[in-house]
């Protein structure tokens, strides 16, 4: 399964890759939702399995989440829906973000043979440091699901040299200290960061948090990443665009789909 990350991203000169909640708004929209971004050509999907206590998420994916909890939509639907987005596609890569105890709470094994029976090729789990990896990484590696990690500005040369050795789809660099949000700020110390990964490992760099428009993507790649995730941002339009066919979706995938495109 970690091969349609390879093929996804040697076809890209860049990767884009939008994130949404599984079941937000609901079951169906989600899924028309995730259409639309596979429609519209983004290199990956990164979909959020909701928890109660999601400290890694700003305010905008915290409603989200908690909007999803209250209507009683769960992990076993979730996998349903993921199963769903699979039958769709065959080729996009499919990574879910979530927490430890959302896992633990399914039982580890059960967790990613479902995960990998839905077509899933990757999982973010936000609060498991990579010191504490051995509790799920046999799990996931019995099952094809490679397991990612975020380093930030603040991530040691030795945590950093562990996560290397542990990530074979992507790492996740996070753009500045905090929580996700649409705000385009970053820290003044993302260049290097990018640049000590890059001499620990070939794994393609995505840069999240605060992504939320073309010049930001932009940004992010003239300073050596290799793709860029947006959420909030998504989140926040999905509320506005009620219209059939989800235009404003569409045009901001579209966006930034060519901005990444632009990558010299």
């Amino acid at each position: 399964m970690q091969t349609r990350y390879k093929q996804a991203f040697n076809q890209s000169k860049a990767a884009f890759v939008p994130f949404t909640v599984l079941g937000w708004p609901d079951a169906e929209r989600c899924y028309q939702t995730i259409k639309t971004m596979i429609d519209e050509g983004a290199t990956a999907l990164e979909l959020g399995v909701a928890f109660s206590d999601p400290v890694a998420d700003g305010p905008v994916i915290q409603q989200a989440t908690t909007e999803v909890l209250d209507s009683g939509f769960d992990v076993e639907q979730a996998f349903r829906l993921l199963c769903r987005v699979r039958a769709y596609n065959a080729s996009v890569p499919i990574g879910l973000l979530t927490y430890l105890n959302v896992v633990l709470a399914r039982g580890a094994e059960q967790f990613f043979e479902e995960a990998a029976r839905c077509g899933v090729d990757s999982v973010l789990i936000a609060d498991l440091p990579p010191d504490a990896a051995d509790e799920v990484a046999p799990h996931a590696d019995a099952h094809g699901v490679a397991l990612v990690f975020i380093v930030s500005p603040l991530t040691t040369t030795d945590r950093l040299s562990k996560i290397a050795g542990l990530s074979k789809a992507y790492i996740y660099v996070v753009s500045r200290l905090g929580i996700t949000g649409a705000q385009e700020t970053h820290d003044d110390q993302l260049e290097q960061l990018l640049e000590r990964t890059k001499k620990v490992t070939a794994v393609p760099m995505l840069v999240g948090f605060g992504i939320s428009s073309p010049s930001a993507a932009r940004n992010m790649l003239a300073i050596g990443a290799d793709g860029v995730i947006s959420g909030s941002k998504v989140i926040e339009i999905i509320r506005q665009d009620a219209a059939p066919g989800y235009p404003l979706l569409s045009r901001f995938l579209q966006d930034m789909r060519a901005a990444i495109s632009d990558k010299i």
